[in-house]
């Protein structure tokens, strides 16, 4: 077969090993064995059909594509066949007719339509279905062939499959032509048909490999479809083709296996068989009569077959058989066979199938002959006492439906006996009474006892049938009927007083027998309550349609039509008889349980009759008024008054429901409406509150009820009870006392129920109530102890939101009005002062958006003064501007108002309603002036360094931190949120319609001027970011800028704004135009030409510097020559010289920025301008001036001459003269000095930009002379170069030095607000150009440390002591500036240690030597640790914590690593002795082990850098350890990466430069730090390394004598050769994947003339210096060659570590043994007598001296 699992090849067109088998069969003998298949046959057996010869034959009739598809439906597998047959289906739908017609291969689908897998059986017919549409009547020669099976698949077991083939069948033969086809195919259908039935095994139907369960299965199921196929054939022939077939059907039913079907174990063949027997009785009546016998045993015997499958099939051929079969019980026994069994099943319920089989009883009875049923009696008797007896079952108690079916059946087959036996005979009467007495009764003594059956159809069908006996009174059988009236209601009396006339009288009997008489009064109640039942919905929406006042249509009498009450006087006597005997049980014994039956009895009977029976002679009447005494002469009143108010009224009832039915029963016996309001107000005026609630809503969910209490609802007494109620539970809730247990509930449906359209109670009343609630709800909001008014404004909100729900026209009342007010104030107010819970606020939001609804819709309400929603807009307008807001507040009170813009929205009828109300929210003019210059002015300062604003001023010395909202950002907010979310449409494709908004334009303006401020404050109070955020999460920017309306007017605004007052409205309008695409033309629309500009003020300057980058270059050439003009003309304008001057050098700059040409003359003409300043204006420049005295104007003309200079060296530098350069120069060196004998005053942001301006005056400058521009040095003076170098850099970065310094000392908060920041920035900016000659001679003033070991030159170690502090201080650009200028002298700090290590003796005997890397630093190193240890405590190693760049923590987190930056620089300076010594000191003091551990707690788990693309390029992605980290100072833009950055910078300089250091403390780590480690060191860094490592061997300019090297880097190898004399050695050193932390291997390559001994003890020492020396591979194999040459020398190996060199420090054997000459190190020595504890020779072991 090929093996299960080899690869098949797609397209293989080689048929399988079967096929090959059969091809070569024919091939050998000429024969193929035929198949069962059903295509058109020439041989006579008709179930026969020669296969095709052999597969190539098939293959060359059959299309390709469809040729493979067939090889695969020959498959076993049912995954194959249903992609297969699948594939097929829709290969027909694209293929042509032609080519699908070749396909057409009957036997295929007769085999696949018989598969054992249901889901290949569907998918087939689906693929016939597409075959039949396309090849149509092509069919037709396939037809005979086919037609069998196809009409089994529409009887498959497998509905889907079934439903499919119908389908099929439909598509291919109209409705009307069905029967023709299928009498066409008859003879070869019915072929097939007994083949199936009678040759047909589980074995020949399927191959023998098939499973035998398998098998069973497809027998079973083509058995079941056959038997339903030939049901189908018997029905769809005509009655001519049925007689035909007449012989082969006789055939097929004289067969013994045919009938044993009948008794088949599978319950589906049982159940078709019997559909089959029944089809035959009906279509073919003489064949199953001439097999009576047989048939009869078949069905009747198999009459207690209770399979669900089997019964309702059973019984339809077993009333079939009664029909049909004239003398059936002559073949079967009545008595013995057929009765008994049915009497066990009806005893059992029917086994859980009642529904299907009880109905079946009354034709089955009916149709019974007398000779079966005699005698009538005792077959009566024992028919209908088996089916009651079947209510015991428990499925039937289980079970409605099976109950209500028994139910059913007995009453039909009782109804049917009595009407047989509706004589006057003996026998007859015995069965009247029977079936009365021993039948009907008992089974409704069993109903009155058990719930379930009262509620079933057994009292309904019992009045159905009294209602049919006193219809038949009137006919012949008059006397028959009467007596068995009389003797049911006589029967029926006993029983119902058998249950009454007893004190423990059951609630459900009572409770039954109400509800039975109910029934037999108004048989239309039982249909109703099934109707709820079944469609309560339906009845729901009856109610809602119809409204609540309205009264019902009026049906009543058409149903009365249908079903009529009973006529005669039996059930009213029955009922006063129970009346009167229930009332003695009553007044006796106060019976509770027949009290309530009373007042069922009188809810369905209230009929003065009963009332009368009530009533006792002697009884007195109750004491009344005049006005009542006419009325009690009704029995019914006098009732109610004489007792039912006694009842009501005692105390200790607890439930009054039914009772208060009873008043409403009593009241339907007064004629009168004023009659019942009179007595409702007699009984309800001292009524407890509960039971006038009930009344209420009894008389509500009622319309009959409602309209005989409307008097009473809307009368004095009800209304004053009601308003003194209310008053009363304010009270209580005021006090915080419990609340009314139906005072709330009470007034809340007094208030929302209406009738006719007007309030349900009196409209006083209604008044009355609001002002009482409104009254106490502001009372509650004024109260601070609100814990205990949550209750109570609980209520209130209920009460209100059902009045103004579903009140119309509640809001006339002012009260009402108020009440909404003041709602609404509760919602809009924070819940810190209000004190409400969130569900509460929800509460009462919904209370004033109902309040609201109600208003515009019923109402249509304005907003003109002093409407409600004019209030409304005023209040909150108030509150915006004069209640300070927090952020939460602000967001409470947008809520409230949104909420409440958003119901005035959709409930408006015309748009203008909402722009009406915004225009109550928005300030006039004079407040957006006024609230715009309440805003704090510490804006400035940003705007200002960055140069983006020219602006003068005053700026406050006071701090801008605050909790609460400036006024105009609460009000722009606001206005903003309701115009783009209320007033837009939700879906954001349609373009809002703001045109009916008036000052729409002003509004958007000052939301952008309020989101500028919060800018520009650098978002710096938590409170303006947290508000900035909100505004963000709003998109407010965004759909302004979506919009095209608004953009047209905005740009106008934001124009005139700038021009007007300048300062923020410039930055306003400058970050508009960046973020809008604005045309060219629009921007020239604004300011016409450019000479109106001129003369240019402060406003005209901050414009023009925001329109230049938009100008066209021909505009900016003419601002250029008129400022040009200005600044020759200096002199001609005394007044304002200096803000003229000022403003043309700003638009000056800003032009020359914008990169527009200028000639070098007109550069030159400004600059001279300048000069003639120094001479005669020399004040302006400030030289030597007290900076805190200067104006701010002064200042800024001093800002805007540096920046101009600056740009001058820029760009153009050989313009300058040399008195220029002197000018330039010396002024520089002037401001300097000036700013750093000011410092005390860089608080002000005027100050700060002056130093700023000449800090970078000095980098330009120092960048210039650094790496001047390409042919720019020859064109300058001769001496500049040396007079910079010689005298202006010294005096300049001394001075700078000094001032970075001096800042932190003036200013020690760098918190503070008003800390100079941007000034300490430049200065370290200014300061990175310092050469490292000026820092070794510094100037600093002297400063040392106790205690402090030092070898250093004094000013160094001053500088030291200096700076290193500065590290900690919390300025990043500070630390920044102290890291840069400390890494200029760390690679000169080693020599003084190299010098003082050389002084040392050499003899000096003891432990290794351990020397300190500079004390400064590790003080700041020592000194973070612990800081880091606290803050970084609870984070794993291998977790990143994430560290809020500025805090606290980063500025130590950032010293710590700046510090170790630096140390790693002063590592990789020194000698390699040195590092040793260094080594030993960090593994005491454990110093790198702490780092390693912070570090792997700061550096992220992916060190991806951000801002890669997220697909995977070809390149490897960029790292933190492939980027270099750039520390500026100016750098903001990625800082919250900057720690993880400098972190994996660090850690990749440790393992760089302290590589056996690192490997030590990773081999001495617990096993899952051991694994994060090599982990993350592996995939991010050792390739990184190891690149590194190899590059620096290839390029190293290192020589060695006698030894080569050289690298792979494909295989990350280095080859050492050594070669001396004739010894030859080749080392080959191999890089570990996790380098360096695994150790670095050592193979022997080729060697000659070297001893194996010596041999391994060289590869061993040189695996040691490579693991244990702290530094690169070159080094390791130079101090390996070291050793090897100085043994050639003949220095002998030290004989405890068998090394000339000592690994560590780097010495020669040098201490000999006295006795054995051997020479040791001093270390190896010492390390020997420690940890030996003796002091003998190692070698000898003789006393060592």
């Amino acid at each position: 077969m090929g093996g299960k699992n080899k690869q098949r090849t797609k397209g293989n067109v080689r048929p399988s090993s079967s096929g090959r088998a059969a091809d070569l069969l024919a091939r050998e003998s000429g024969v193929v064995p035929g198949f069962v298949g059903f295509g058109v046959s020439t041989s006579s057996d008709p179930g026969y059909v020669p296969a095709v010869q052999g597969a190539e034959e098939i293959d060359n009739l059959v299309d390709a594509d469809f040729r493979m598809v067939l090889r695969k439906l020959s498959k076993r597998d049912a995954v194959t066949k249903l992609k297969a047959v699948q594939e097929f289906g829709a290969m027909c739908q694209e293929q042509q007719p032609d080519v699908v017609q070749g396909v057409l291969l009957p036997r295929i689908y007769c085999r696949i339509s018989m598969d054992h897998d249901r889901r290949v059986r569907e998918a087939t017919q689906q693929a016939f279905e597409q075959l039949v549409l396309k090849v149509k009547r092509n069919l037709a020669p396939y037809l005979k062939s086919i037609m069998g099976h196809w009409l089994i698949s529409q009887c498959d077991t497998y509905s889907p499959a079934a439903s499919a083939a119908s389908t099929a069948f439909q598509a291919a033969f109209p409705l009307n032509k069905q029967p023709e086809a299928i009498s066409f195919c008859k003879d070869e259908v019915l072929n097939v048909l007994q083949d199936s039935l009678l040759k047909e095994t589980a074995d020949t139907l399927s191959d023998p490999h098939v499973p035998e369960e398998e098998r069973e299965a497809k027998y079973i199921r083509l058995l079941t479809s056959s038997l339903l196929a030939l049901k189908r054939l018997l029905s769809i022939l005509p009655e001519q083709d049925r007689e035909l077939l007449k012989e082969r059907l006789t055939q097929l039913i004289t067969q013994g296996k045919f009938w044993k079907y009948s008794k088949h174990k599978t319950p589906q063949i049982r159940g078709a068989f019997f559909e089959l027997i029944a089809t035959m009785c009906a279509h073919t009546p003489q064949l199953i009569q001439a097999e009576a016998a047989r048939a009869c045993s078949a069905v009747l015997l198999s009459i207690d077959d209770t399979d669900p499958v089997v019964l309702p099939p059973l019984w339809e051929a077993v009333l079939h058989i009664l029909s049909c079969v004239d003398n059936c019980w002559t073949h079967v026994s009545a008595r013995k066979g057929v009765m008994p069994k049915l009497w066990v099943l009806l005893k059992e319920g029917g086994r859980g199938l009642a529904t299907s089989l009880h109905p079946n009883l009354l034709p089955f009875i009916s149709r019974l002959p007398a000779e079966v049923t005699q005698p009538n009696l005792d077959f009566s008797r024992t028919f209908l006492t088996s089916v009651i007896q079947g209510l015991s079952s428990d499925r039937a108690t289980s079970s409605p439906s099976e109950s209500a079916a028994i139910i059913f059946a007995t009453m039909e087959c009782l109804r049917f006996i009595i009407l047989q036996n509706a004589g006057d005979e003996q026998e007859q009467r015995n069965i009247q009474n029977m079936l009365i007495s021993e039948q009907l009764l008992p089974l409704i003594d069993r109903a009155l006892g058990n719930p379930s059956l009262q509620t079933g159809p057994l009292f309904p069908q019992v009045s159905d049938m009294l209602l049919s006996w006193e219809k038949r009174v009137a006919g012949k059988e008059t006397p028959t009927f009467q007596r068995l009236l009389s003797d049911f209601w006589e029967g029926l009396g006993r029983l119902c007083k058998t249950y009454v006339d007893c004190e423990e009288a059951k609630r459900t009997a009572l409770e039954g027998i109400a509800l039975l008489l109910q029934i037999m009064h108004n048989p239309n109640c039982a249909s109703k309550q099934t109707k709820n039942k079944k469609t309560v919905k339906i009845c729901f929406t009856d109610k809602e349609e119809r409204g609540q006042g309205e009264e019902p249509p009026r049906e009543t009498p058409a149903v009365e039509k249908q079903r009529c009450p009973l006529r005669n006087g039996h059930l009213l006597d029955l009922v006063c008889q129970l009346a009167e005997l229930n009332m003695m049980y009553m007044s006796e014994r106060e019976s509770e349980r027949h009290l309530r039956f009373l007042s069922q009895l009188l809810g369905a009977f209230p009929s003065p009759q009963v009332f009368q029976v009530l009533l006792r002679p002697e009884e007195m009447k109750p004491e009344m008024g005049p006005e009542l005494r006419p009325l009690a002469e009704n029995a019914a009143v006098h009732f109610l008054l004489q007792r039912v108010t006694v009842w009501l009224k005692q105390d200790d009832r607890k439930d009054t429901d039914f009772l208060v039915d009873m008043v409403f029963s009593s009241l339907q016996c007064c004629s009168s409406s004023d009659d019942k309001t009179l007595i409702l107000n007699h009984i309800s005026r001292d009524l407890n509150w509960s039971v006038t609630l009930q009344l209420i809503e009894k008389a509500c969910a009622d319309p009959v009820r409602l309209g005989v209490c409307v008097g009473w609802l809307r009368g004095p007494v009800l209304g004053e009870r009601l308003v003194g109620l209310a008053g009363e539970v304010c009270v209580m809730g005021l006090r915080g006392s419990s609340h009314h247990a139906h005072g709330w509930p009470l007034i809340s449906l007094a208030l929302s129920q209406q009738h006719n359209n007007e309030p349900l109670i009196g409209k006083a009343y209604v008044k009355q109530i609001i002002d009482k609630l409104h009254a106490t709800l502001s009372e509650a909001k004024g109260m601070s102890d609100a814990g205990n008014m949550e209750p109570l404004v609980t209520f209130i909100s209920d009460v209100a939101a059902t009045f103004f729900s579903s009140v119309k026209g509640c809001l006339l009342l002012a009260s009402a009005e108020e009440l909404l007010m003041t709602v609404f104030q509760l919602c809009a107010q924070d819940q810190i002062f209000t004190h409400l819970s969130d569900a509460l606020l929800l509460k009462l939001q919904h209370v004033y958006t109902a309040g609201i609804q109600s208003l515009i819709t019923h109402l249509g309400a304005g907003v003109t003064k002093g409407t409600l929603l004019h209030n409304f807009g005023l209040w909150v307008k108030s509150q915006l501007l004069t209640i300070p807001l927090t952020v939460k507040s602000l967001q409470v009170l947008v809520h409230a108002v949104e909420s409440l813009a958003q119901t005035i929205a959709s409930a408006q009828n015309t748009s203008c309603l909402l722009s009406q109300f915004i225009c109550c929210l928005t300030p006039t003019e004079e407040e957006w002036s006024c609230i715009r210059r309440a805003l704090p002015p510490q804006w400035v300062k940003h705007p200002l360094l960055c140069g983006r604003l020219r602006v003068t001023g005053e700026y406050p010395c006071m701090d801008l931190r605050t909790n609460r909202l400036p006024a105009h950002l609460c009000v722009s907010a606001l206005l903003g949120r309701i115009i783009f979310t209320a007033a837009s449409p939700d879906d954001q494709q349609v373009e809002a319609d703001f045109s009916d908004i008036p000052d729409l334009k002003h509004i958007v303006s000052e939301i952008f001027y309020g989101l500028q401020w919060c800018e520009e404050v650098e978002l710096s109070p938590p409170m303006v970011s947290e508000y900035y955020k909100l505004l963000q999460t709003w998109s407010l920017e965004q759909r302004i800028h979506n919009d095209s309306l608004i953009q047209t007017t905005l740009l106008d605004t934001l124009f005139t704004r700038s021009q007007e007052e300048g300062s923020l409205w410039s930055l306003v309008l400058a970050k508009y135009m960046q973020n809008s695409k604005i045309e060219p033309s629009h921007i020239k629309a604004l300011y016409g030409n450019i000479e109106s500009f001129f003369p240019l003020s402060e406003h005209s300057v901050s414009t023009v510097l925001v329109l230049c980058p938009f100008l066209a270059s021909e505009e900016r050439e003419s601002l250029i020559a008129l400022c040009v003009a200005e600044l020759l003309n200096w002199q001609d304008r005394e007044q304002d010289c200096i803000d003229s001057v000022r403003g043309c050098l700003a638009v000056l700059l800003c032009c020359l920025q914008a990169d527009t040409a200028v000639e070098d003359e007109i550069l030159l003409a400004v600059v001279a301008t300048i000069a003639e300043w120094r001479n005669s204006r020399e004040q302006w420049f400030l030289f030597n001036s007290d900076l805190g005295t200067v104006s701010t104007a002064g200042l800024l003309l001093a800002v805007e001459i540096m920046r101009f200079l600056s740009w001058m060296v820029d760009h153009s530098p050989t313009v300058l003269g040399n008195t220029h350069w002197d000018l330039l120069l010396c002024s520089m060196l002037a401001w300097l000095e000036t700013a750093s004998e000011n410092s005390s005053v860089f608080w002000n942001p005027w100050v700060q930009l002056f130093v700023c301006a000449n800090c970078e005056l000095i980098v330009r400058l120092s960048e210039f002379f650094t790496s001047p521009p390409a042919g720019v040095e020859e064109q300058l003076p001769p001496e500049l170069n040396s007079e910079w170098k010689e005298f202006f850099l010294e005096g300049i970065h001394n001075l700078l030095l000094s001032l970075l310094i001096k800042i932190p000392v003036d200013f020690t908060e760098p918190d503070d607000p008003l800390f100079p920041l941007p000034a300490l920035r430049a200065v370290g900016e200014a300061l990175t150009y310092i050469p490292v000659e000026l820092l070794t001679q510094n100037k600093l003033p002297p400063r040392f440390v106790a205690d402090q070991r030092s070898s250093l030159p004094e000013p160094l170690q001053t500088l030291l002591n200096t700076l290193s502090p500065l590290l900690l201080f919390k300025a990043r650009p500070l630390q920044l500036a102290v890291y840069h200028i400390l890494h200029k002298v760390m690679p000169l700090l080693p020599e003084s240690d190299s010098e003082s290590a050389s002084a040392k003796s050499d003899d000096e005997d003891g432990e290794e030597p351990c020397l300190s890397p500079p004390a400064a630093l590790m003080s700041i190193i020592s000194a973070t640790e612990e800081l880091l240890e606290n803050i970084l405590g609870g984070v794993q190693v291998g977790e990143f914590a994430v560290v809020q760049p500025l805090s606290m923590e980063h500025c130590f987190i950032l010293g710590y690593l700046l510090a170790w930056k630096l140390l790693l620089t002063f590592f990789k300076a020194s000698s390699s002795h040195l590092r040793a010594q260094y080594s030993l000191h960090l593994k005491k003091t454990r110093s790198l082990h702490k780092l390693l551990l912070h570090l792997f707690h700061l550096m992220p788990e992916n060190p991806s850098v951000p801002g890669q693309p997220a697909e995977p390029s070809s390149k490897e992605p960029k790292t933190f350890f492939t980027e270099s980290l750039s520390l500026a100072p100016r750098k903001t833009d990625s800082l919250q990466f900057e720690v993880p950055h400098l972190a994996c910078s660090v850690y990749y300089g440790a393992l760089k430069d302290l590589p056996a250091m690192v490997r030590l403390w990773w081999n001495s780590q617990e096993k899952r730090v051991f694994s994060t480690v090599d982990k993350f060191t592996s995939k991010y860094v050792s390739g990184v390394l190891s690149v590194q490592e190899i590059t620096s061997v290839q390029s190293s300019t290192q020589t060695f004598e006698n030894m080569t090297v050289k690298a792979r880097s494909a295989t990350r190898e280095v080859i050492a050769t050594y070669s001396v004399d004739d010894i030859f050695i080749e080392l080959v050193i191999q890089l570990p994947q996790n380098y360096p932390l695994g150790s670095i291997s050592v193979e022997s390559g080729r060697r000659v003339g070297v001893a194996v001994q010596q041999w391994r003890n060289w590869m061993l020492q040189l695996s040691t210096y490579l693991t244990h020396q702290n530094g690169s591979i070159l080094e390791g194999l130079s101090l390996w060659k070291n050793n090897v040459d100085k043994r050639f020398e003949g220095v002998e190996d030290c004989m405890i570590c068998f090394s000339v060199i000592h690994g560590s420090n780097y010495s020669l054997p040098k201490k000999a043994c006295r006795t054995c000459k051997k020479k040791f190190h001093s270390a190896c020595l010492y390390k020997w007598f420690t940890s030996s504890n003796k002091s003998t020779c190692p070698l000898c072991r003789e006393t060592f001296f």
